[in-house]
């Protein structure tokens, strides 16, 4: 038995030596590590000994083993996540060595001089484990916001006033000019702001109002329904402050949280739509009801108090309408100035469907609003041209601002660069009828378009929410790219100027205001996913209406809600250039100087992986990529890494602002894309089609892939940056954090890791360990004036209270479906409310539900 057990150990030692001493050596010949050469090597001597019996093949392992943990340590320190695939297979070797040496000494003929060789392995073992073990007996430390190029986390100085030069001597300086690229040359744009990218709109014109009235009195402010007991809006209120102001749950006592009701909305996947679903939805809150949508546009009335169904109202979309995912994120309520209360439609709930209608009911009894559109609906595909099912759909709610509903609409990217339009339009909340049409490529016509008419086809298009402002009468607009996301050469001027950009829209005349670019010719499709936060900004001189702007590539900016000049210098940096189209891209990008929840450079050894060997092929592989930093440029030639991927940073959740604590609260992802531009004739090969197009039959040997039509590139995408057959990350842990910043300054107050381990592990298995492991996230936080942040977000399926002063986590519970939404805090009966709807998510991978519930304390 004791020999089989020699022979078998030896032979696992010589096959692992081979496999990692050679790609060790490949790993040499790229620039990378030498350790796993070094290390191949005392595995294979180490197993060849062992398998003729020589007690001498353990001591080498036990040489070999120290030369990996003084190494791993070098490397990585103790930090419980790098250290796994560095330090547990060789630990559990090394135990299984240890096994073997009573059957080795017996077997070898040699005497063994040192008797204490085996004592000696034991402490060795005991080390290594204890090594591994330390990280986790403490709760891994804060994570510190670093300062560095991709992301320079300095404190700021005070915050400039509108017009104002910084100080020269705060510290922050301003990069040497690059030459301006064709479309940002004098007389071709509107001039850009010194110290932003703030760009104001005086050359286009102004609708002309009646004789006698201007535009701002012919569309006068509206009184905003307050958030509190109601949650009238999807981020909260108007603002997108997604704050609560109740305080009856509080750090102390919501470990009693229990649940009060759960509700089934009944809307599941079929097996035509299997693996489609990803509601995103937020219910609002209006007096006693709660409305709901499910995946498939079905508007839901809930008693609040109870959670039983009052009425539904389905429009009946076809599963083909359905695009990337089923979605709905939510709803707009509009009560209708000075109506009777009793007349029917005189509260009011507005949204949009996957297959392009904007429909109008009766909040109170679901019915259609026949004097809304066409009997209640806005077909919403007048204009865009050609379009098929699923190409073209809304699946965010319209945002109403001084009585006109804005709506834009999702565009599936990555088909082809003649796609149906990004514009965006308004109509009248009360009658449906058209007030107006934004479209980039017709500047300063905001006319309907007529039967033979096509809005500007491929333009950037807003898939994400909005925020208004009644008192200025703007509609604050996060832009998304152009219809192709990855290649630019083809763009046209317009679509350049406000592709990624805040644009501020005038509603009472369909025009911009101003706009503010994050990404300057975007090919990385870092479209701007976070609803603008309008707040009162604290400065030394008082307040100053502002936006907040969190991106994907995780800078967050302080605009100046009427100028769009930037409160905070932002400094234009040198990007990497070069790729296929090194003439189109911009030699600079405007990085914030506020804040950033951007990490330092990628490097080798942040590679990861749940063995040496899989780790092995990562590092392989990121030697193998083209990587120059954040902006690296797309290549065919090779993959190319982007960091952060287009998850971000801050995604659709968006941020939350405590206003009596001065907070920001931002959850965000860590991890990088692992990209390759597809040439045209690759691509035919490889079957892909746009969404017009007739499927190919089997699957595509490529991933994540848009064929890009009217581009000379496809685009292969690795979201994540996934291991094929283990789909574990590439990049170590955490993948996912929450942070608390001071509002004022723009310092970190705390960060943490965010989601356990216990919905994650190799090959789709759940590992259900308890152990915080930052996961990935898409969805965001409620803040209560009580001093809680309520959210979900994360792949392991909990929601979770945390402290808004310290980010400890005060209680969770888990969800029957990932919670990827937003929950809301409400008051029903004197009671405060925590309402979420856990609907899973296909991309984010987590189990698909369609359950609303409410939590609560216990009554007295």
């Amino acid at each position: 038995m004791s020999r089989w057990y020699s022979i078998l150990l030896g032979g696992l030692l010589v096959l692992l030596g081979l496999v990692i001493g050679g790609g060790g050596l490949w790993l040499i010949t790229l620039g990378g590590s030498w350790y796993y050469a070094i290390a191949g090597i005392g595995l294979v001597i180490s197993g060849v000994l062992i398998l003729k019996g020589s007690i001498s093949g353990a001591l080498v392992y036990g040489v070999t083993y120290l030369f990996t943990l003084v190494w791993a340590l070098w490397e990585v320190g103790l930090q419980g996540w790098p250290l796994v695939p560095r330090l547990v297979a060789p630990t559990v070797i090394l135990v299984l060595v240890l096994l073997g040496v009573p059957a080795l000494r017996r077997r070898d003929s040699v005497p063994v001089r040192k008797r204490g060789m085996a004592a000696a392995m034991a402490v060795l073992a005991a080390l290594g484990i204890g090594v591994t073990a330390a990280p986790w007996i403490e709760p891994p430390a804060v994570l510190a916001q670093v300062d560095t190029e991709e992301g320079a986390g300095n404190a700021p100085p005070a915050p400039a006033q509108p017009g104002e030069q910084p100080d020269p001597g705060a510290g922050i300086l301003a990069p040497e000019p690059a030459e301006p690229l064709a479309d940002q040359s004098p007389g071709t744009e509107p001039a850009l702001d010194t110290e932003s990218d703030v760009v104001i709109n005086p050359e286009v014109p102004r609708d002309p109002a009646p004789e006698g009235q201007s535009a701002q009195e012919d569309r006068p402010a509206l009184a905003m329904r307050e958030t509190g007991a109601d949650w009238p809006v999807w981020g909260g209120d108007l603002h997108g402050t997604k704050y609560s102001p109740l305080t009856q749950i509080t750090p102390e006592n919501v470990d009693q949280l229990e649940r009060i009701w759960e509700f089934q909305t009944g809307d599941l996947p079929d097996a035509d739509a299997e693996g489609k679903y990803s509601p995103e939805n937020t219910p609002l809150k209006i007096g006693e009801k709660l409305f709901a949508c499910t995946p498939m546009g079905k508007i839901i009335s809930i008693d609040a108090g109870s959670g039983k169904e009052e009425w539904r109202y389905d429009p009946q979309v076809p599963e083909d309408a359905i695009p990337y995912g089923a979605t709905c994120r939510g709803v707009a309520y509009f009560e209708v100035p000075d109506a009777d209360p009793y007349d029917p439609c005189a509260t009011r709930i507005i949204w949009g469907t996957l297959d392009a209608r904007l429909i109008a009911i009766d909040a109170e009894t679901g019915r259609l609003c026949i004097d809304f559109g066409d009997n209640g609906m806005v077909y919403l595909e007048r204009g865009l041209g050609r379009t098929v099912p699923g190409w073209y759909a809304m699946s965010s709610p319209p945002v109403i601002v001084r009585g006109v509903a804005v709506v834009g609409a999702q565009v599936t990217d990555g088909n082809a660069e003649d796609s149906p339009s990004g514009v965006i339009r308004g109509f009248d909340a009360v009658t449906g009828e058209f007030e107006w049409a934004w479209d980039m490529g017709r500047p300063g016509d905001t006319s309907q378009a007529g039967p033979e008419e096509v809005y500007t086809r491929g333009t950037p298009n807003m898939w994400t929410i909005a925020a208004g402002d009644e008192e200025t009468g703007y509609v604050f607009l996060p832009m998304g790219n152009s219809a192709v996301d990855y290649y630019g050469s083809n763009r046209s001027e317009q679509e350049n100027e406000y592709s990624t950009a805040l644009v501020a829209l005038d509603v009472t005349t369909g025009q911009p205001a101003w706009h503010f670019q994050t990404v300057h010719r975007d090919v990385w499709d870092y479209d701007l996913g976070s609803q603008p936060t309008l707040v009162d900004f604290p400065t030394d001189n008082g307040t100053v209406p502002a936006v907040i702007l969190a991106s994907k590539q995780g800078d967050i900016y302080i605009l100046n809600r009427e100028t769009g000049e930037s409160l905070f210098p932002v400094e234009e940096r040198p990007v990497p250039q070069g790729g296929v189209e090194p003439e189109y891209l911009s030699p600079t990008q405007p990085f914030s100087t506020y804040h950033t929840l951007a990490f330092p450079r990628l490097e080798e050894e942040d590679m990861w992986g749940m063995s040496p060997i899989d780790q092995l092929w990562c590092r392989i592989q990121f030697r193998r990529s083209h990587y120059d930093g954040i902006y690296t440029p797309p290549t065919s030639d090779q993959h190319w890494i982007q960091y952060p991927g287009y998850n971000g940073g801050n995604d659709w959740g968006s941020v939350a602002v405590d206003p009596e604590r001065g907070l920001l609260i931002a959850n965000y992802n860590n991890m990088p894309n692992h990209n390759r531009l597809v040439p045209r004739e690759e691509a035919d090969e490889a079957g892909l089609r746009a969404i017009y197009e007739p499927p190919a039959e089997g699957e595509t040997p490529l991933g994540e892939a848009g064929p890009q039509i009217g581009a000379p590139y496809a685009i292969d995408v690795n979201a994540g940056w996934r291991v094929k057959y283990t789909g574990l990350l590439c990049k170590e842990p955490p993948y996912g954090g929450i942070r608390a910043i001071d509002l004022a300054t723009g310092d970190t107050v705390w960060d943490h890791p965010f989601g356990s381990a216990r919905r994650n592990g190799p090959f789709g298995i759940p590992s259900m360990l308890p152990v915080t492991i930052g996961t990935p996230n898409n969805g965001g936080p409620a803040v209560t004036a009580g001093g809680l942040i309520f959210i979900a977000a994360t792949t392991d399926n909990l929601i979770r209270a945390i402290d808004v002063e310290t980010g400890e986590t005060l209680w969770s519970d888990v969800l029957p479906g990932g919670g990827q939404a937003n929950p809301l805090v409400v008051e029903v009966n004197g009671r405060q409310f925590v309402i979420i709807y856990p609907g899973g998510h296909h991309f984010m991978e987590t189990p698909i539900s369609d359950a609303i519930i409410a939590y609560g304390l216990p009554e007295d």
